[in-house]
């Protein structure tokens, strides 16, 4: 997705390429410079040593053929063979100052055509019941990647895929039909969401206590399966006040998902007779135990007997497995999905397993579509355990947020005590909910994190504050600098010899376009947090090293203003394809 050309090293890397190609022979095309940044130099290339050997020649001797054939020009300043067969290159100065006065780093990449129609499924809250905990990391890590991969170009297509439909429908509105004196509709402080959450505990231990009740549930369903108008109205009442409850939640989370993208089992409810039809006829789905299943060689259990795919139980319903099935015949189909994206707790990496392959031998995922579960790891408690309330509840997730904007709160209030009450409310919430993001985003999403508030609310190490106070730190630098030079533009503006901080900063920036392919490719949003967090680090060594409005002449001041100008374009850019807030003022 990255141009060839939009980033240094990958101009380097075209210009040792063309130089190898014109020492080795011609008929030698497996050609890999496998150019990296490096300590010694801007860049290192290390493919010689293998060239040499597959082409029988001196490491040596062949390095230092390719660095004479490579001339200085606009962006290497000299290339010099070093050790046993490496290339040690240096950019020059021009190219640098280039780089970092080019337009904002995201301009570039919005103008990208293109690349591919790609369907994300995240979020996944169900109806009627309040959203915890263990919603929270399939929606900040689904958002970032539709925000990541939007801004690369790609036409992302968010889909929330509600759980609206089955049993526990039939159970509620056959309680509240029995019971009218309950209000469990939106009042002043309590969103409706919270008692539906009870009212359905309640009749859940009423279905499994009454059998008189259970069957009345179960008619109940069937009213609602078939259109019955009194149940649809009161099941339709609860689709609404539970998106306005998730609404609620996405905009404390400053997540982009909307009722447009909702689209829940009740969507894909008409397709599933026609799902189960067709796995019928191509012989992939059968009958066992009046179930209709389909069994894989390789998919097995304990006792080696084979573990099927359930697409239809034997009392006639459908499950997961078939909505499922049929959600990847409308976006492969309807909406045109080249990349299918599932982001879902690991623990059902075999449910994802045995449906891809199902749709694949149904030819319903084509040879050129992709379907990936982006697997997730746990959110732990101090304990090392599923983050849990002491009595053992699953928390509530405005709960937490709401816990971590307080906090926020106390640690702003204490930097700035004599903030504006509107301000101070402004950058508790961005603060204490970028804080909760971005702890999630920078850990490696397939492994488990411990939530801790006290951690994450710091100014020290990897976290979200930490990124947005660097932010405001370069803001405040440009405010008191106020508007850059003229002269930038002109022709005779010509830079000191830069500092070696000067360099490796700007070389740090200039990788953010390759970084974010990498979070394309890997679909791994802690590989942007990594590098927004070196780009602060090295921000912090430079302003405490190199004077920037005091600078010793006006032209290494204007580069230095530069380079914070880029910075903080780098960081609100990064920051914003996270989700999260960059202040300007902190």
């Amino acid at each position: 997705m990255v141009t060839q050309g939009e980033t240094l090293l990958q101009d380097v890397e075209s210009r040792v390429l063309r130089a190898m190609r014109e020492v080795l022979p011609p008929d030698f095309t497996r050609i890999d410079p496998l150019v990296r940044p490096s300590e010694r130099a801007d860049f290192q290339a290390n493919g010689l040593l293998a060239l040499a050997k597959a082409t029988g020649s001196e490491a040596r001797d062949l390095a230092a053929r390719v660095a004479e054939t490579i001339a200085p020009d606009d962006v290497i300043a000299r290339c010099e063979p070093s050790g046993p067969g490496f290339l040690n290159l240096w950019i020059t100065d021009d190219a640098l100052l280039q780089r970092i006065r080019r337009p904002p780093i995201a301009e570039p990449l919005k103008r990208q055509t293109p690349s591919s129609v790609v369907v994300i499924d995240y979020s996944q809250p169900n109806i009627a019941k309040e959203m915890h905990v263990g919603h929270l990391r399939s929606t900040i890590i689904g958002d970032a990647l539709a925000r990541t991969l939007s801004s690369l170009g790609d036409e992302v297509i968010r889909q929330n895929h509600l759980g609206d439909w089955g049993t526990q429908f039939g159970m509620l509105i056959q309680y509240l039909d029995e019971h009218p004196e309950l209000v469990w509709e939106r009042v002043v402080g309590e969103p409706g969401v919270s008692r539906l959450n009870q009212l359905y505990g309640t009749a859940r231990r009423l279905f499994d206590t009454d059998p008189e009740f259970a069957e009345r549930a179960r008619t109940r369903v069937v009213a609602l399966q078939t259109g019955d108008p009194a149940t649809l109205d009161m099941w339709q009442r609860m689709v609404e006040e539970s998106k306005r409850y998730f609404n609620d939640v996405y905009d404390r989370l400053a997540v982009l998902l909307t009722d447009r993208d909702a689209a829940g089992e009740s969507f894909y409810n008409p397709m599933l007779d026609d799902v189960a039809e067709s796995l019928i006829e191509q012989g992939i789905a059968v009958f066992s135990d009046g179930a209709l299943c389909v069994f894989f060689d390789d998919i097995v259990g304990p006792d080696k007997e084979q573990v099927p795919l359930i697409v239809r139980k034997s009392d006639g319903g459908y499950g997961y497995a078939a909505t499922d099935l049929a959600a990847i015949r409308y976006r492969v189909d309807k909406l045109g999905a080249r990349r299918l994206l599932y982001v879902v707790d690991a623990r059902q990496a075999l449910h994802f397993r045995m449906v891809f392959a199902t749709a694949r031998r149904a030819q319903w995922l084509h040879d050129d579509v992709e379907a990936i579960h982006v697997g997730f790891g746990t959110v732990l408690g101090a304990d090392g355990r599923p983050f849990r309330t002491r009595a053992g509840d699953t928390i509530r997730l405005l709960s937490l947020l709401d816990e971590a904007v307080q906090q926020a709160r106390m640690t702003v209030a204490e930097k700035n005590p004599n903030l504006p009450a509107q301000e101070l409310d402004t950058l508790a919430r961005q603060v204490g909910i970028g804080a909760v993001k971005y702890a999630d985003l920078s850990s490696n999403r397939t492994r488990n994190y411990v939530f801790d508030l006290d951690r994450m609310i710091s100014l020290d190490g990897n976290t979200g504050l930490y990124l947005q106070y660097a932010h405001a730190r370069v803001r405040s630098v440009l405010r008191r600098a106020g508007d850059l030079p003229a002269v930038v533009g002109d022709e005779s503006f010509t830079s000191s010899p830069w500092e070696p901080v000067e360099r490796s900063l700007a070389l740090r920036l200039d990788e953010l376009p390759a970084v974010l392919a990498n979070v394309s490719d890997s679909l791994e949003p802690h590989r942007l947090c990594s590098h927004l967090y070196a780009i602060a680090q090295e921000y912090t060594q430079f302003y405490e090293s190199c004077p920037i409005l005091n600078a010793p002449s006006s032209d290494i001041r204007t580069r230095r203003l530069l380079l914070c100008q880029a910075v903080g374009e780098a960081l609100k850019t990064g920051l914003g394809l996270l989700g999260i807030a960059a202040p300007d003022r902190l």
